[in-house]
């Protein structure tokens, strides 16, 4: 009851609401029924339906582990892959050198002003220039100390020439390469059972006297022995990413091709290509504020991800945040309040009925908020819906252990908030444009809203520009990254970790830690900043809007 013991159904002030939530109950009924309505919100469906279809084809498929280290690959095909090469310390360059291959260990060597000049041994003669006397002669070695010097190993089958009939009885080592016979065995035999070998490669026992200047070594080849061929697989994701959360050396080389601890050779070296003084580890590293702002790892360790994890995560988060900026708040965003908005009031006074309105007791700047409050009426329960429906369907899809991420609902929610926002933003300013310049507005408001969509894009790519800063669309992608990053505070974490490892994921392209707060890096302050700079701007044009309606002659 009032002062004058009138119940509150009968105040003056309830009669005025009345008189508004009709306003608001008309707009809604003369949006429900234009065709262009009905066309708008059906294309937006048809937007994010086709969207939700590439996103289920692209999530039932199976991601492809990727050797991002190569070091799955076997180059000279002869089935030990490079990561079991690297361990046992052969080449994966030369097939006739692989884990348990005989290998050369050198002895001693003459060079070409030593002295003396002679040697006897039994051992594997390298590059061998001079004579030699031999007790005894495998003819049946086959295996090159080095490869890149291959072609001088003797092959005894071809049979010995005689160096007498060759004619290099007397300078021997002036003439032989003009000897085709000799230059392709690189020996030959004189008949007391002297070679003379010209940089030959072979295994006996004997004496070498090497020519003055001329060099030669000798080592000995160690016993081969069977080794397994261990499995591409096991160097493709062998070791995600060990990490406990904090600062300082982490990871372990899970694979082994970094410690190479089960078969060590004397030229096997651990790695510290870090520098922080441990082998094969990775070093995170902080910055004062705790933001994680490198990734520093040894040749080896942890160079390959669970990329099937990775991407399959990092997929969806891209979706996600892509269809949210993109989608909701640059398409839907501009277009609804376009098609909806721009003639709340023009055309009222275009189809004469707005003095009929008027003539209601209402002010004049209450009728644009009340006409405002029935678009929003409509377009806020379409995006509701809109966003509920995708929210759903992905989060049950999506990668993950659980049935339903219930981590994406608090990121579309953001999504929706910010979307809200920017169509009450842009429909205010739309509807003041048609106030002011009825048969015009339409141009005007087309080009703004190809400005707002560039100044979009441009936040996404570069969000900390100057330029975007004075559009709507710029401050809502704000909300949406201020809210993944509250609700998946390890987004920054799978940025850095794709950087650090060189994986791509769309991430990086569609998301950006807030820039707007205050440089406390807290994206609770760019939330409430970007939230309150919208609405600032949709209260001031909702108020310039009604200051002109209130003061403009109704034709």
């Amino acid at each position: 009851m009032d002062e004058q013991g009138r119940g509150l159904s009968e105040t003056v002030w309830t009669q005025l609401d009345r008189k508004a939530g009709a306003i608001v109950e008309l707009t809604i009924r003369q949006l429900r029924n234009r065709m262009s309505t009905w066309v708008v919100l059906g294309v937006g469906v048809l937007l994010i339906s086709l969207l939700l279809a590439f996103y289920i084809d692209s999530i039932r498929t199976d991601f492809e582990s990727i050797d991002n280290d190569g070091d799955s690959e076997d180059w000279d095909n002869d089935g030990y892959p490079l990561g079991q090469e690297r361990i046992y310390g052969t080449s994966d360059y030369e097939n006739q050198e692989f884990p348990g291959s005989s290998e050369y260990v050198y002895l001693g060597d003459i060079d070409y002003n030593d002295q003396p000049r002679n040697h006897y041994g039994n051992h594997t003669w390298v590059a061998a220039w001079g004579y030699f006397t031999p007790t005894s002669i495998d003819v049946n070695a086959t295996t090159s100390p080095y490869p890149w010097i291959e072609e001088s190993l003797i092959v005894w089958s071809l049979g010995a020439v005689s160096c007498e009939e060759e004619g290099l009885s007397s300078n021997p080592f002036e003439n032989w390469y003009t000897n085709p016979t000799i230059a392709a065995r690189n020996h030959c035999l004189f008949e007391n059972g002297t070679y003379i070998m010209f940089g030959s490669t072979f295994t006996g026992e004997g004496d070498l006297f090497v020519e003055p200047m001329y060099s030669s070594e000798w080592g000995f080849m160690t016993e081969s022995f069977f080794v397994e061929k261990h499995p591409k697989s096991m160097y493709i994701d062998e070791d995600d990413i060990d990490w406990d959360g904090n600062s300082g050396s982490q990871g372990f080389d899970d694979d082994g091709d970094c410690l190479k601890d089960e078969y060590i050779t004397e030229d096997n070296s651990q790695s510290d290509s870090n520098r922080n003084g441990i082998y094969c580890d990775v070093e995170w590293s902080y910055d004062s504020n705790g933001v994680l702002v490198q990734i520093r790892a040894d040749e080896n360790v942890d160079e390959d991800p669970d990329d099937a994890k990775h991407i399959g995560e990092s997929s969806h988060r891209t979706f996600v945040i892509g269809t949210g900026k993109i989608a909701f708040v640059m398409i839907l965003g501009l277009f609804l309040p376009l098609f909806l908005a721009l003639g709340l009031v023009r055309d009222e006074s275009e189809n004469g009925t707005l003095h009929y309105l008027l003539s209601k007791p209402i002010h004049r700047g209450e009728f644009i908020l009340y006409r405002l409050l029935g678009y929003l009426a409509v377009v806020v329960s379409y995006t509701v819906i809109l966003v509920s429906i995708v929210a759903i369907i992905t989060s049950i899809i999506g990668p993950g252990d659980s049935i339903v991420r219930l981590s994406d609902f608090p990121v579309w929610m953001g999504i929706a908030l910010s979307t809200i926002l920017v169509l009450t933003a842009y429909g205010s300013i739309f509807n003041t444009v048609g106030l002011v310049m009825p048969k015009y507005g339409v141009y005007i408001c087309m080009i703004y809203g190809i400005w707002e969509f560039l100044m979009g894009l441009f936040t996404i790519t570069i969000p900390s520009a100057t330029i975007p800063m004075l559009s709507i669309s710029h401050w809502a992608i704000q909300i949406i990254d201020a809210v993944v990053l509250i609700a998946w505070e390890d987004t920054s974490l799978i940025q850095q970790k794709a950087d650090a490892f060189g994986l791509e994921t769309g991430i990086s392209f569609f998301w950006h830690p807030p820039v707007h707060t205050l440089e406390t890096g807290n994206p609770f302050v760019a939330l409430l900043i970007s939230t309150v700079f919208i609405l600032a701007i949709s209260i001031g044009m909702v108020a310039i809007g009604q200051l002109i309606f209130r003061n403009k002659e109704i034709m």
